[in-house]
């Protein structure tokens, strides 16, 4: 087992990945930028590294900063959390250089599932079932004319290399697809570097399916149930929920023994995430997510598993120390996902927390880096914590939302929490009843 392992993220991650090695007797690593110097994170590890000046491009996303800071305190792994370098095949391919662990995936794996194209090919060919769509990169406006009149209308034009909604642009009948395709190349071309991009039909009502997968990297894996992420705004997620509301337990043992027989047939190491558009009964694979999920929490809560001191225990060469016949799911839980942001346009909200109270009682969790008098830096994304409540079945996870979310206290700067208030009346939300476009229409009739 590793004896020290470096946290290569800040936040509530940060913390997470800490609490799980202080369980575990780990020693942990805080790294940090300049502007987070008085974070929760940094006063938690054991030991804690300045990286750099508050800019995420000279701190958090440099390598040989992270790398130097394991070489400085003897740290043996990284945790890389989720975001920053956590998908990034050429920093792993570093650390292996360096003959640092890095507690994820291999390098391959992460190359594999990076590029949507390739991604997708590769989970087609292991029958995972995938969204119709071009066979790969579509270069010109004729070509996605002609895969768009095949596969019929509307499309989705998608970057390869995309991610956070960038380069995603939806065509509904041929006259509208050239300035789709075009818009789309442009978006992707300046927020990655690469212009490339591919076709899929544009399901009209989706749900977005997501399932927690688990190997051992020698040919052994597992699914942890399914999460449903449909309520979403500009492709990110708000509130995640598990199992999903309109999921049944056949359906949810064949799409998960579906995704395990996958990864462990690439021989995939540690946690993962394979998403989907589930619509009509059918599942379409969009991406997999080579990572931890900013929702891991809710599979936690129904399975009774803690996923971050697997992680650990696989990327040290021990077995999984489940397997899927102990895998039994027991209730509901539901995951909110609080901003520092300020309604009705979601505009980021850093200042300081003049007071910070976190709900409790039984089946409440709040992950969360603030506390009272900490300054929210404006550098980073605007999540500030996450609420996880769990019940006997959903109407009582509801209920214990509710009242979790009237005891959180944030005081000093807006959030998101009087959305989730609104949202907690819709008819629609206590049924179930949403798809990923639910919150956006939503929005706009509350906003007209």
């Amino acid at each position: 087992m590793f004896e020290k392992i470096l946290i290569a993220n800040r936040g509530e991650i940060a913390l997470r990945v800490i609490r799980a090695c202080q369980e575990m007797g780990i020693r942990s690593v805080a790294v940090h930028s300049t502007a987070d110097s008085d974070a929760m994170h940094v006063r938690m590890a054991d030991e804690s590294v300045c990286i750099g000046p508050p800019s995420a491009t000279d701190s958090y996303l440099s390598v040989p900063a992270i790398v130097s800071a394991c070489e400085i305190t003897g740290a043996e792994a990284i945790h890389p959390g989720y975001g920053f370098l956590s998908e990034n095949a050429a920093f792993v391919q570093v650390l292996e250089d360096h003959e640092i662990g890095f507690i994820g995936p291999t390098a391959e794996h992460i190359r594999i599932m990076g590029d949507k194209i390739t991604a997708k090919d590769t989970m087609r060919r292991l029958g995972v079932p995938c969204v119709p769509g071009s066979a790969g990169g579509v270069a010109t406006v004729d070509d996605a004319q002609r895969i768009a009149s095949e596969i019929g209308y509307p499309v989705i034009i998608k970057a390869t290399a995309g991610g956070g909604g960038r380069g995603m642009k939806v065509a509904r009948d041929a006259e509208g697809l050239e300035v789709a395709f075009r818009t789309a190349r442009s978006e992707a071309k300046a927020a990655f570097g690469n212009d490339e991009v591919y076709l899929e039909k544009y399901l009209q009502r989706p749900r977005h399916i997501e399932i927690q997968i688990f190997g051992d990297g020698k040919g052994r894996a597992v699914h942890l149930g399914e999460r449903d992420c449909s309520l979403q705004r500009r492709h990110q997620k708000l509130l995640e929920e598990a199992p999903g509301p309109a999921i049944d337990a056949e359906t949810r043992a064949r799409i998960g023994k579906t995704c395990a027989d996958a990864v462990a047939a690439i021989n995939y190491v540690g946690a993962g995430t394979i998403e989907f558009l589930y619509e009509d009964g059918n599942f379409y694979f969009i991406e997999m997510n080579t990572r931890l999920q900013v929702e891991h929490p809710v599979t936690e809560a129904i399975f009774g598993v803690d996923l971050v001191r697997e992680q650990i225990r696989v990327a040290a060469g021990l077995p999984m120390s489940f397997g899927q016949e102990d895998l039994v799911l027991n209730g509901h839980a539901i995951e909110a996902r609080i901003n520092a942001e300020r309604l009705p346009d979601f505009v980021p909200c850093p200042g300081r927390v003049n007071v910070f109270h976190a709900p409790g009682g039984l089946g409440v969790r709040m992950d969360s880096a603030l506390y009272a008098g900490y300054t929210i830096p404006p550098y980073y994304d605007s999540l500030i914590g996450k609420l996880i409540v769990h019940g006997r079945d959903r109407p009582e996870a509801l209920a214990r939302l509710k009242r979790a979310l009237g005891e959180l206290i944030v005081d000093g700067v807006d959030t998101t929490v009087p959305l989730f208030h609104a949202l907690l009346e819709e008819p629609d939300i206590l049924k179930g009843d949403y798809s990923i476009h639910w919150l956006e229409r939503w929005l706009a009739d509350s906003l007209s």
